[in-house]
Parts: C-alpha cells; structure tokens; sequence
C-alpha cells in the first residue's frame, strides 16, 4: 500500500486534521460523497441533453419494455400495461404482442377499442391427435370450423393442462384445459366417464367372444385387477366399436387378444358426452360453452 504523502504548501496541522477520525468528519465525508454522486448525476443529464439536441444520440435505437411504454401512452399503472398485453389486447405495427418484456423503440403501438383488463376466461381445447405422436397442440392448426368465438392467445397453446392422455399409438379425442373444474371432473370422474373407442382389428375372433366381451362377468382380469364391462359391437367386417368405463392402457388390446383378434388401429371419438364429430386430424378447436363432459 502505497503512503500517504503531504500536500505541498499545507501546513503540517491543516494535513494531520484531514485523516483525523470522528464522527463529525465521517458525516461530513458521507455528505460531500453524496454530493458529488448528484452532481455527476446532473452533468451526465446535461451531457445527454446537448448529445440528443446535436444529434448525437439515435433515439430510434433505444428501445424500452412495452409494458413500460403502455403504461407511459395510457397513464395506467405497469400492472394494468401488462394485464392489456397478456390479454391480447396490443399490437405493435399491427401484430398482437402478448409477451410484456418485449423491446419496443419507435414502432406504433394500438390498444384494441374493446380491450379489457378483466382476467382471461379458463379454456377448454379438443384436439384431433394423430396415431403415432404425442398429444401437442403446438404441432397443430386451430380448426375453421370453430364456432367459439374465442380469441386465441399464446398461452393457450402451452399453458393448459393435458386431462385425458392417449397412447401414442392411438389416434383421437384428447382434452387440453386450464379450468380447473373441467381437469377435477375428467380427473375424479376417470372411473364412470365413458369412452368411445373404434378399433381396426385383424384375425378370425373366438366363438362366444363377442357374447363374453359384453358380459357384466366376463371375468376378464388386466394387471392383477377385474376389469368393469364394454358395451362392444362390430361397425364392420374388420372394425369394432367400444363404449367402457373407466379405461386403462392397454385394456382395449388385452381384449381383443383375449378373443383372438390382433389391434391394427385405435381412435378415441368420445369422451363423456362430448364427441369429436368432424374435427380433423391434426386440428383443435375450443369446447363450446353448451358442451358438457
């Protein structure tokens, strides 16, 4: 540590009182610390101040939050900003922005007449998935012949919760939802829910098979546990369709096994008493408020 020499041309007492302890010279410090700290604040100001009158700052570079820059265009507070962005309600040179970190410089910014900052209502997406993939609404396209009216927003895609899984393997019906009544019923309700099943089967089915797949005690048993009875019947040659309660993976081919038929493909058209009627593969749309599970 390098010492601390004498100021040339102080007198020694003047020099010694400078590093002198106390409490009134430490105050004293702190004050004219601070002191320094609003004056580089001020000249820094001016020095941008003359910058932009010479142009020497490009404010069209600059960028800040969009929920700032709302909040700052409609006098609002930040949380009422984001409430407007999350909601779907801005768009930035005419494209929906609902992300409120999103960086913004000069760009038009536009508040929808109709905007509110009431909270989203809870959704309920059906989705068509196709045999051989994992249920995912990003992979999918938001059908045409949706009739819900309802604004779609990103969150929709991959914020809602997966309540009526399906095998890869399989194809069909599956529910993707963020109300919590709708995944409580689907959850608890697993049991009595039916679902309808269409199955493409192969091979020449047992004598009695059918009679014994639609017995109350058909006795057929499946990971150690009795399975609840089907209502099941041939659509044609090469096809069966099953109505059961309470399905399991694996049961619908433990089945068809069991009587002497190979599964070929599965479809799920119905859960519950909403059907997936037209919907195509690949396709969602969102349950209808008159639509009942």
């Amino acid at each position: 540590m390098q010492p601390i020499l004498p100021l040339q041309g102080t007198p020694l007492a003047a020099r010694r009182s400078r590093f002198r302890s106390g409490p009134g010279l430490a105050e004293s410090s702190l004050a004219a610390i601070g002191a320094c700290a609003r004056i580089q604040l001020h000249l820094s100001r001016v020095a941008r101040l003359l910058l932009l009158e010479s142009g020497g700052i490009d404010t069209m570079t600059e960028t800040v939050r969009l929920a700032k820059r709302l909040a700052e265009m409609l006098q609002c507070s930040r949380r009422e900003a984001e409430q407007y962005i999350e909601g779907g309600w801005v768009t930035v040179d005419g494209v929906v922005v609902e992300e409120p970190q999103f960086r913004v410089a000069a760009q038009l910014i536009e508040v929808a007449k109709d905007a509110s900052l009431l909270a989203p209502t809870s959704v309920t997406m059906l989705l068509h998935k196709p045999a051989g993939q994992e249920a995912d609404l990003s992979l999918a396209t938001r059908s045409p012949d949706d009739r819900s009216g309802i604004k779609q927003l990103k969150k929709h895609l991959g914020g809602t919760e997966l309540a009526s899984p399906l095998a890869i393997a399989a194809s069909g019906l599956v529910v993707f939802t963020d109300d919590w009544r709708v995944a409580r019923k689907l959850r608890e309700d697993a049991a009595v829910m039916e679902h309808e099943v269409i199955v493409d089967v192969s091979g020449d089915m047992k004598p009695g098979g059918l009679e014994r797949l639609n017995r109350i005690d058909h006795g057929f048993t499946f990971n150690g546990m009795l399975l609840p009875p089907a209502k099941v019947s041939w659509q044609n040659e090469t096809r069966l369709r099953f109505a059961l309660k309470g399905e399991r993976p694996g049961q619908i081919a433990y089945f068809c096994e069991s009587v002497g038929l190979h599964v070929e493909a599965m479809k799920r058209i119905r859960v519950g008493r909403v059907p997936m009627s037209s919907l195509a593969v690949g396709h969602w749309r969102y349950l209808l408020p008159q639509e009942r599970f």
